[in-house]
């Protein structure tokens, strides 16, 4: 823990380290070769719609995401769209996360606990996916980070009464990011009951947590009534599990080298409630809905950070005595090793194959294909954010299956004309211009209106160029001449 004879320096660089480090990982190879997939599509096109137009859309779909938008909204509206205006912010956070991590690190266990946390939160592969996502996780992660860090300060006897204003206000934030966030407060209630605080100290967090679980509540009810966005999220299986299992194995072992006592606040205390109780709390949670994926408790990692930092300084501190020059240089060999085993990830992470599709690449092999008179359909409809990305690649293309725009409509992928209509549309056109997914990542085609557009192709019409590129597919076709 720290002493008040800590050089301010080193509380400075504790934290300022990491923070660097995981800035500079997440600002190398930011632009994934200039690539968007389709979950940061959804981002871009709502945060390029109007205010107006996104609180239309919120009452129909994404509701969970919607502060988020609103952010990015602003954000996009201040920068201009681009690849850093959609990513920097998750940069920033995951630096914010790394940094907290150190600090809490420092505190509880000195110096080579904090750098080793901090660093290896930037690491962790799982981190290096989101850290470069223009979707809300690392957000949370980053809010996570500040709420313990709050919360350690607390149960150090160093609060006031706006230090529970800020620690309720930064859960709230969370949890209108991604209100799964929440499971951070029944973590943190592990924490209180192993060190035994003050009844001041636990009426407080009540008090805090109860008033920031009040604000979330109406968005998780309201919420639950567009649960079929998530309806293609998998069952929990056992295979799903080991993941999570490998996790708090890891977290275990830094958990049992700190030695954690009860009644004494510990890197154990903190991270390992932080660690197991999101995994295991979504894990009950996908057995009634499946929900089960990493990203919606990335700000978990944080407590594994912790508790590989107590595994390294409990390293350093073994060989201190008997080899102090070399104790020194186990964290930054330990670093290294780590860097060189990760590269191959981290470089697989920072490339457009590392996601399941590239919209932008899609858009440019339409623009490619794009000739006067040329119509446009998506199989599924969903494709339909490679225009609403990029709009320029489709102009003069006629979207002849479109009844409502995706802002008219108030939705992600615009509201669809009967089958009827489409074929009727379909046959009156000579060239075609087909967007969907490429064979690899395609699923059957079960929706009435796509199995029409997919026979009256087969049918009508001859392919004249395919081009599949970064999980996308993008097809000419040319009506056949009629038979004599």
């Amino acid at each position: 823990m720290n002493s008040p004879t800590t050089p301010a320096r080193h509380r400075v660089l504790v934290c300022l380290l990491p923070m660097v480090w995981t800035l500079a990982l997440g600002l190398w190879g930011l632009s994934r070769q200039d690539s968007v997939w389709r979950d940061e599509a959804a981002t871009w096109q709502v945060a390029q719609r109007s205010t107006a137009e996104i609180w239309s859309m919120l009452g129909n779909v994404d509701v969970v995401h919607g502060c988020y938008y609103l952010f990015m909204h602003g954000l996009f509206e201040y920068f201009g769209p681009s690849t850093t205006t959609l990513r920097l912010p998750s940069v920033l956070a995951t630096a914010v996360a790394a940094a907290c991590v150190a600090a809490i690190g420092h505190r509880l266990a000195g110096l080579s606990v904090g750098l080793a946390g901090g660093v290896a939160f930037g690491l962790l592969p799982a981190v290096q996916f989101y850290l470069q996502e223009g979707r809300p996780y690392a957000l949370v992660a980053a809010g996570a980070g500040i709420s313990t860090l709050l919360l350690v300060t607390a149960l150090q006897g160093r609060t006031q009464m706006p230090h529970w204003f800020a620690y309720g206000g930064t859960v709230l934030a969370c949890g209108l990011l991604n209100w799964l966030s929440l499971m951070i407060l029944p973590a943190h209630l592990l924490t209180l009951l192993w060190t035994r605080p003050t009844l001041r100290i636990s009426v407080r967090w009540a008090a805090a947590s109860a008033a920031a679980t009040a604000c979330v509540l109406p968005l998780m009810l309201f919420s639950h009534s567009q649960s079929v966005q998530v309806s293609w999220i998998p069952p929990l299986t056992w295979h799903m599990l080991i993941g999570p299992t490998v996790l708090l194995l890891i977290g275990g072992i830094g958990a049992a080298l700190d030695r954690p006592r009860a009644g004494h606040l510990s890197v154990a205390a903190v991270g390992l409630p932080l660690l197991a109780v999101p995994q295991l709390g979504l894990a009950g949670l996908s057995l009634i809905q499946p929900l089960f994926l990493d990203r919606y408790i990335l700000f978990s990692l944080l407590g594994l950070a912790l508790l590989i930092g107590s595994i390294i300084g409990s390293a350093v501190q073994a060989a201190a005595p008997r080899f102090p020059r070399a104790s020194r240089w186990i964290l930054p060999a330990v670093v290294a090793l780590a860097v060189m085993a990760l590269l191959p990830q981290a470089l697989a992470k920072r490339s457009p194959a590392s996601r399941v599709d590239d919209v932008l690449a899609a858009a440019s092999e339409v623009r490619l294909m794009n000739e006067p008179g040329s119509a446009v359909l998506f199989i599924p409809s969903a494709r339909r954010d490679t225009k609403s990305v990029s709009p320029s690649a489709f102009a003069g293309l006629r979207d002849i299956a479109l009844a409502q725009s995706p802002e008219e409509s108030g939705t992600l992928k615009g509201v669809e004309v009967d089958p009827d209509q489409i074929r009727a549309a379909m046959l009156a056109q000579h060239r075609i211009v087909l967007v969907t997914d490429a064979s690899q990542v395609a699923k059957p085609v079960t929706a009435k209106r796509d199995k029409l557009k997919t026979s009256v192709l087969t049918t009508y019409f001859t392919v004249v160029a395919d081009e599949q590129v970064r999980g996308r597919r993008v097809t000419a076709y040319e009506r056949r001449a009629a038979p004599h």
